[in-house]
């Protein structure tokens, strides 16, 4: 190449004398007769491609190309026509590739490379992109199910239709996501199954002992104790268990692993006993007052004002202490600091039969009508009542989730209601003999306690009231004062008046539980940061109603149609008065006039007081509602001796 150069020039600098005929074809660049040529080696017309600025460089190439030597395009290609933009660029890759040793992998991708990628990658339809669809099944759906979606026929807005359709969606959503956790949830409750031709009832607790693993049979235990009748209670994770006797014996082990966290006597009859918060703290319901205690038995507060309480009630998401008395009275303390919310005369009597409800935290007391009132804490009056039996109730029981209750009378009745919507009943048993104590376990197991009988029962909505049969029949050894189902355990705590027995009841408790809600392998930690988040997410006694979702929402319709009253009684002016006298004889015209303008006058004056009154009246109240101003209040004007000179107007506009 260098060669083919130096001869070129010398060619040149001869051809600065006489012209010699080139062995090249030159044409004129178009038929117009401009000025300039193109070289055409080989005959062969050139290929020009690609954008105006590669064109023109490649024509400025061709005109002052050297004879004989080839471009660099030529000699990257092999061929002797202009590549285009795209083999142009191809060619820098191979470069770049060549560069770094053969490796495409290793060379940085442009800004522009990123972005058509990025533009490639979001135009690619989702079809290609294959999601895995996990089938549901339609039993955990209805399970998990909130009901019908809202009819839209009464929505007259575009924006409410919106945001209700958007409502729906979020709880299908929910409801979806909740079927699907099923499939986490393994573990299932097992029931005892009898052979053909027997049942279930004959199945004393000595046999089911004996076919249960080890760790199930140590959980059947029987104590002997001389200071009954006793009240059990579990705690929230049904890890321990308390113990009250009517003639002073108070106690609280780990009743799974027998380790005892305190015992005593307080010299004085116990009515009831109750967890507080969690293990560290429990509250009994003594001779004249509640005491507090804590795990190691010492007296923490004693509460005067629950005076001869017979009923004792925690509500955990509240930290209320709710008790009943003799003479009547319902009381709340808030335990977290120490306040008393409501104490209210039920005007009932004595109060005996008295539960919670978990949903909402309503308390339901029996009365000796037949009559179960619903209480809250922040209303004199019950929330609602229910008529429940034509005589006394005997015992009151409600799920672990709110939904069902169970009441028992001296008609020897058991009646299954919609605590809910307050509706029922839904299922109707009959019993030999009135049950004294009632409850229903987690899996919806029904206990029934009759003397000295204790009977459990598998509820079936296919089996009538003739077919029904006790799961389970236990008799003890003295009458029965108290059951308790343990929380996900399949155990029954029957406390009776010479001690206390706990019985294996397989099927009744929760085999999947809620770390976050309960646990029953809590460490000390984790009861520590429990208690923090509690007391955190703490809720506050006048949220505490019969529908707790209502709470979340505003009665817009009232609040407005209250200022819109509010408002109209402000701006109420004086109506007219149409008042025709009487005519009589002898009576003129002008009088009859003079009549009619003097009643006139003494009814637009008697409306106009009345109005003024409530005027002021509703002053006084937003006065009342008003923050009253501190002692270093300063006012913005400050008054003077010549305001006495300012029109009406002014000073109401300054106050």
């Amino acid at each position: 190449m260098v060669k083919q150069a130096a001869r070129y020039f010398e060619q040149k600098e001869e051809s600065s004398g006489p012209a010699k005929k080139s062995n090249q074809k030159h044409q004129p660049s178009n038929a117009k007769g401009k000025k300039g040529f193109k070289w055409q080696p080989n005959d062969k017309k050139p290929n020009y491609k690609g954008s105006h600025k590669s064109r023109k460089e490649g024509s400025f190439e061709k005109k002052n190309a050297i004879p004989g030597l080839k471009t660099r395009e030529e000699t990257l290609n092999g061929s002797e026509t202009l590549p285009d933009m795209k083999q142009s660029n191809q060619i820098k890759q191979e470069k770049q590739a060549a560069k770094n040793g053969g490796k495409e992998g290793s060379r940085k991708e442009t800004r522009r490379e990123k972005m058509l990628k990025k533009k490639n990658a979001t135009l690619t339809p989702r079809g290609r992109e294959e999601t895995l669809n996990i089938p549901i099944d339609p039993a955990a759906l209805l399970r998990h199910s909130r009901g019908e979606r809202m009819d839209m026929e009464g929505v007259k807005t575009r924006f409410h239709k919106i945001n209700e359709m958007r409502k729906d969606m979020n709880i299908e959503f929910a409801t979806q996501q909740a079927a699907r956790a099923d499939i986490l949830l393994h573990e299932e409750e097992g029931y005892l199954e009898a052979d053909d031709g027997e049942s279930t009832t004959n199945i004393a607790q000595r046999e089911i002992v004996q076919h249960v693993d080890i760790t199930t049979a140590a959980k059947h235990f029987n104590l002997e104790l001389e200071f009954g009748p006793y009240r059990t209670r579990y705690t929230k994770n049904g890890a321990f268990l308390l113990l009250g006797g009517k003639r002073g014996h108070v106690a609280a082990f780990d009743w799974v692993r027998k380790k005892l966290l305190c015992e005593m006597n307080v010299m004085e009859s116990v009515h009831d006993v109750t967890w507080l918060m969690n293990q560290t703290m429990y509250a009994a319901a003594q001779k004249n007052w509640v005491h507090v205690y804590d795990q190691n038995g010492t007296e923490i507060h004693c509460i005067k004002t629950m005076h001869r309480s017979v009923r004792l009630e925690y509500l955990p998401y509240h930290f209320l202490l709710n008790s009943a008395g003799e003479n009547g009275f319902l009381s709340w303390m808030d335990v977290s600091v120490g306040q008393t919310v409501g104490n209210y005369n039920t005007r009932m009597g004595k109060v005996s039969v008295m539960t919670h409800n978990p949903w909402n935290a309503v308390t339901c007391v029996g009365g000796s009508k037949g009559v179960v009132s619903m209480w809250s804490p922040m209303m004199r009056d019950p929330l609602a009542k229910m008529l429940c039996h034509p005589v006394p109730i005997t015992a009151i029981a409600i799920d672990p989730k709110g939904m069902q209750m169970a009441t028992a009378g001296l008609d020897r009745r058991i009646k299954i209601w919609d605590v809910r919507q307050l509706e029922g009943p839904l299922e109707t048993y009959n019993t030999n003999t009135a049950a004294s104590e009632i409850e229903l376990s987690q899996r919806g197991l029904l206990a029934l306690s009759m003397g000295n009988v204790c009977e459990v029962y598998r509820r079936d909505n296919s089996s009538t009231e003739a077919q029904m049969k006790p799961y389970i029949r236990h008799r003890t050894n003295g009458p029965i004062s108290s059951i308790r189902f343990c929380p996900y355990e399949d155990i029954l705590g029957v406390g009776t008046a010479k001690g206390f027995v706990s019985l294996i009841v397989p099927g009744s408790g929760e085999p999947n539980f809620d770390t976050f809600e309960a646990n029953p392998f809590q460490s000390r930690t984790q009861r520590q940061e429990e208690e923090v988040h509690r007391l955190l997410e703490k809720i506050p006694a006048e949220f505490i109603t019969l529908n707790p979702a209502q709470i979340d929402e505003v009665d817009i319709p009232s609040a407005k149609a209250r200022l819109e009253q509010k408002v109209k009684l402000l701006t109420m002016k004086p109506p007219k008065i149409d008042f025709e006298p009487r005519k009589r004889n002898r009576v003129s015209k002008a009088k009859l006039i003079k009549i009619k303008q003097n009643v006139k006058e003494a009814r637009f004056r008697e409306t106009a007081n009345e109005l003024r009154l409530i005027k002021e009246k509703l002053l006084a109240e937003d006065e009342a509602k008003a923050p009253a101003e501190s002692a270093d209040f300063i006012p913005l004007e400050p008054k003077s001796v010549l305001d006495r000179f300012k029109t009406k107007a002014k000073k109401k506009a300054a106050r």
